[in-house]
Formats: C-alpha cells, structure tokens, sequence
C-alpha cells in the first residue's frame, strides 16, 4: 500500500490548513484511516483517525478544531485543521490499515504555525 500526503506548509496561529492522503496499492478494503504527528522531541501522537464506517476519534488536543473526512470509493481521506496554534507544529502522518495489517505510513509533511 502506497500513501501520498499533501497539504502541509506554513501558515499564522488561528489560520487553517487541508491535509490529503491517498492510499493505492491494497488489494484489500481500506479500513481505518488516519492522520499521527509527531514534534521534535516528542512522540507520535494521535490527530484522528476515521472508519471505513464514518466514525471518527480525535485527539484531544484538536477537539473541536480539525475535521477528519473519507472517500471510502476514492481510498481518499483529508483533515481540515481549523485554529491552529503553535503547539500543532509537527510532521503530519498519515496511516492506513487493513483487515491483515496495521498500519502503512506515509512519508508524512510538515506543518508550522506561527505565533
């Protein structure tokens, strides 16, 4: 399974950004989706993370500010991050699992947000 993310970049706290992820490649049905970050210094944690059924989970630092949506057709998903703040700073990854396997990563992208 290959994942091509995009999006990222530089942008003001309080501003917004899209995140995108495609995944190819499975032979099997996409079940979970989803984005981790991981600042410098710190562990990779949890953004959000989406079903093939539509239920999502979110982290509880983005609560609120980031939307996470699926193409389940498309093997699409994207996170609209709304408010940022300088604390989101990190690497964007994101992640995908099928019913064999958890989890194939992307090659994740750079968000900065600045004071």
């Amino acid at each position: 399974v290959q994942l091509q993310a995009s999006g990222g970049g530089l942008v003001q706290a309080g501003g917004s950004l899209r995140l995108s992820c495609a995944a190819s490649g499975s032979r099997f049905n996409i079940n979970g989706m989803g984005w981790y970050r991981q600042a410098p210094g710190k562990q990779r944690e949890l953004v959000a993370t989406i079903t093939s059924g539509g239920t999502t989970n979110y982290g509880d630092s983005v609560k609120g500010r980031f939307t996470i949506a699926r193409d389940n057709a498309q093997n699409t998903a994207s996170l609209q991050m709304n408010s940022l703040k300088p604390e989101d700073t990190a690497v964007y990854y994101c992640a995908v699992s099928i019913p064999t396997y958890c989890c194939y990563w992307g090659q994740g992208t750079q968000v900065t947000v600045s004071s």
